[in-house]
């Protein structure tokens, strides 16, 4: 059995590994931090997991505050496992005290606030206890599903690399006010701070280059990522969206702009730098990306996403926004021979049944849509017990994925030079 341990737990990615229970994790969990709004949100929803109708879980939080939280987590030692969610700007420092000391560490996205720390990502990556990032796409199926098709020459060909359009491009938008667990998200005054939370190109770029690393792998299996050409930076920028002061309060609880966001804010709004447009180059394969933040998610509604993968064979659209009622739709659109396409494509989904039982193809438009039951599509907040599950797993056997730290070295050097370009150019 493992005790968790969460140090400073100021992100709502931290309570949401608990959203299930888990067989080889003991119920008492360990919290070190400063008491504050961070720990009291924490709380509230480890207590609403444990006081739902269905699927309660039963967690009994041992909480310890006061200064120098590392500190006293490091000389208590209460498990092996160390789960960090809070603030990027000291991430990767503490990553790497923990690791030094002999900890497991599973920490979130992202792990660096900008251009600085890739020699303790470099030294924490080196070997000893694992440290792993918070991946939720990994244990996406739609990301999945998309992978699988580029593994497939039948299908997808290979990948279309003709000058002038991106071989892969993904755009998403997200909301600052949002629902999580059926309550209104509550976000720390410093997420707004840049200078802690990281800016565009720190945030969720993590999980779009991740993406894009994932899929030049599943069309190039057998081929070890230390192998695989350099991610080059082509282009990166950012830009604010404009927080008005009503929102701020009801997102964060605090009726005024804080002094240290001063620098920020004019007028009764405040420049949150967290928009951001990124271009590389994985061998020959070119990838675009952008991501937005706007203010409130609509009423029944959430983020929005697009991702367009260009084969010689056929194009992989994947799209969520209201038309797909806010759900991943996957469709395979043919570049040629479309008869070829389509018999290819149904006798692969033939193949998946077991691993996906109910997944079907049905005609939409000029191609094909994947139709995913609901029963295999269990949300992105279910997808944090996975991530848990998954790492505590690696602990157990010995994992040691020579090309998950690769991959995860290559993609923060790429995003430090891309937030170093960004700030330069400005």
């Amino acid at each position: 059995m493992r005790t968790l341990t969460f140090l400073e737990p100021g992100h709502f990615h931290a309570p949401l590994t608990l959203g299930e229970r888990h067989p080889r994790v003991r119920d008492e969990i360990f919290i070190y931090t400063q008491p504050g709004p961070d720990l009291d949100d924490f709380l509230a929803l480890v207590e609403a997991f444990n006081r739902r109708a269905e699927r309660p879980t039963s967690w009994r939080p041992a909480v310890r505050t006061g200064d120098l939280p590392l500190e006293r987590l490091i000389a208590e030692r209460p498990g092996e496992v160390v789960i960090l969610a809070g603030k990027n700007d000291r991430k990767m420092a503490m990553m790497r005290r923990l690791h030094e000391a002999g900890f497991h560490v599973l920490a979130d996205k992202p792990w660096l606030a900008g251009p600085d720390g890739l020699e303790d990502l470099r030294h924490t990556l080196s070997g000893g206890p694992l440290a792993v990032e918070m991946m939720t796409g990994r244990h996406d199926l739609a990301s999945i599903l998309t992978e699988k098709l580029v593994g497939e020459p039948a299908v997808f060909g290979d990948f279309d690399t003709t000058p002038g359009e991106p071989t892969i491009r993904i755009s998403g938008v997200h909301h600052l006010e949002k629902m999580v667990n059926g309550r209104p998200l509550r976000r720390p005054p410093w997420y707004f701070d840049v200078r802690v939370q990281g800016d565009g190109i720190a945030d969720i770029p993590t999980h779009m280059v991740d993406q894009v690393q994932r899929l030049v792998a599943a069309a190039s299996s057998g081929t070890r990522a230390e192998s695989r050409p350099a991610l080059e930076l082509l282009a990166a920028r950012t830009w604010p969206t404009q927080v008005p002061q009503a929102l701020f309060a009801r997102v964060t609880g605090h009726p005024v702009f804080p002094d240290n966001l001063a620098h920020l804010v004019t007028g009764s709004e405040l420049a949150y730098r967290g928009n951001a447009e990124l271009s590389f180059r994985l061998g020959a394969v070119t990838a675009a990306l952008d991501t937005r933040w706007e203010l409130s998610a609509p009423t029944g509604g959430g983020d929005t996403h697009r991702s367009v993968v260009r084969g010689t064979r056929a194009e992989i659209l994947v799209e969520q926004h209201a038309g797909t009622g806010f759900r991943r739709r996957i469709s395979v659109l043919p570049r040629q021979n479309a008869e070829w396409v389509r018999a290819a494509l149904a006798e692969t989904v033939s193949g998946w049944q077991e691993a996906h039982p109910g997944l079907t193809i049905e005609e939409a438009g000029a191609g094909w849509e994947l139709r995913v039951p609901r029963a295999l599509d269990v949300g992105h907040e279910r997808h944090f017990p996975l991530l848990l599950s998954d790492f505590l797993s690696r602990i157990e056997e010995g994992r040691r994925s020579g090309d998950l730290a690769a991959n995860t070295l290559a993609k923060y050097t790429l995003l430090a030079h891309a937030s170093a370009e960004a700030r330069r150019t400005g």
